[in-house]
């Protein structure tokens, strides 16, 4: 297991790296200082298991660095630390793709219960995302997606075919539309079309907002399998809807 740490603080990434010891055996740290050291990192080395990132950095933003992250590395979870925890933020976070974000108060039990929720390929949000006009401590606990999180609710419920719910769990792991496709073996027009029925499905029309409703509702989900074979016309789409 090799996670990277990007903070400009060094003081900071001993403490994450000393904190992050529990979480697995033989887990191996590695840090930067700015986003353009990661990056030289990454090219050196090769892809990390998990990222975790501060916003505000010297040079290239933490919020630009995702972007590129998740451009050039898109099987990487991304995890967002910052100081600043509103709302907005955590959204615009959530956006760009990360698949969390804990906040640099967070208790250090708070934080590895977020990572590994996260490597579970779960998605942690802090509470407060989800309240309007109120604070709330981040310890007080974690609306979460995750395969063994929240209540025995499946995808089934909602009315989803089984290829709609392996679509949005990868959905939910802030992967593009073509690493989707990619992993279980569709074409992109496929994958628009059973990503349009899951946000009809949750009744939200952006990601992030499907992210909120999968998160308030506790779905759990299965492992996703791959087709037999690609579907270039999008009849896969076709039979999902009349299966519904």
């Amino acid at each position: 297991m090799k996670i990277l740490l990007i903070d400009d603080h060094p003081l900071f990434r001993e403490g994450v790296a000393l904190l992050l010891k529990p979480l697995m055996e033989g887990l191996e740290t590695w840090e930067a200082g700015s986003c353009e050291e990661a990056f030289a990192l990454l090219a050196e080395r090769g892809s990390a298991d998990l990222v975790m990132i501060d916003l505000g950095l010297p040079g290239l933003s933490g919020l630009e660095g995702l972007a590129r992250l998740r451009q050039d590395h898109p099987e990487m979870p991304v995890v967002v630390m910052s100081s600043a925890d509103d709302k907005d933020t955590v959204l615009a976070v959530l956006d760009a793709g990360a698949m969390g974000f804990i906040p640099k108060s967070s208790t250090s039990q708070l934080m590895l219960g977020a990572l590994r929720l996260i490597l579970a390929r779960g998605i942690y949000l802090p509470p407060s995302v989800f309240l309007s006009g109120r604070s709330i401590s981040p310890a007080v606990a974690a609306p979460a997606v995750a395969p063994t999180a929240g209540p025995d609710r499946r995808p089934a419920d909602l009315g989803l075919t089984p290829r709609q719910a392996d679509v949005l769990h990868l959905l939910l792991q802030g992967k593009p539309a073509k690493l989707i496709g990619r992993q279980l073996n569709l074409s992109l027009s496929t994958v628009k079309a059973h990503t349009s029925a899951v946000l009809r499905a949750l009744n939200v029309t952006t990601r992030t907002q499907a992210v909120l409703a999968a998160s308030r509702l506790g779905l759990r989900f299965d492992e996703p399998q791959p087709a037999q074979a690609p579907s270039g016309d999008g009849s896969d789409s076709c039979m999902a809807s009349s299966s519904r």
